[in-house]
């Protein structure tokens, strides 16, 4: 069965779509912010780490829970449901640009906005 990181083009098309991704991100008023005293090299490499294994192209995934990673970012600066909604958006857009096709585009949406990752996310 052809994974939907396979789909999407593998490796090499999740690498272009995080860097695109976060150039988007970090114009966005509504979440830029919480960007600002981060490593973005870092972060990118997090965020390539962590699409890979949600959208099928590894079991492993040794990045920080969802949890412990956005703890502060909920407690202190007030992540919050529109906050993880706009960075879905934004990641749709993004594919979207990049030309991937509707059918694949419903695909990710089920996985990035899955109500367990939000609910990660959250800390809800």
């Amino acid at each position: 069965m052809t994974t939907l990181f396979e789909k999407l083009g593998g490796a090499a098309a999740v690498d272009v779509a995080v860097d695109r991704f976060y150039e988007r991100v970090l114009q966005d008023d509504r979440i830029k912010h919480f960007f600002e005293n981060t490593d973005m090299q870092k972060q990118r490499m997090h965020q390539k780490a962590f699409l890979t294994y949600a959208f099928g192209g590894t079991d492993k995934y040794s990045g920080a829970q969802m949890r412990e990673a956005h703890k502060d970012l909920v407690a202190q600066q007030g992540l919050n449901s529109d906050h993880f909604d706009a960075v879905a958006e934004d990641l749709m857009i993004t594919l979207k640009e990049m030309g991937v096709s509707d059918d694949l585009l419903a695909e990710v949406a089920a996985v990035a906005a899955a109500p367990q990752h939000k609910k990660d996310v959250l800390n809800g």
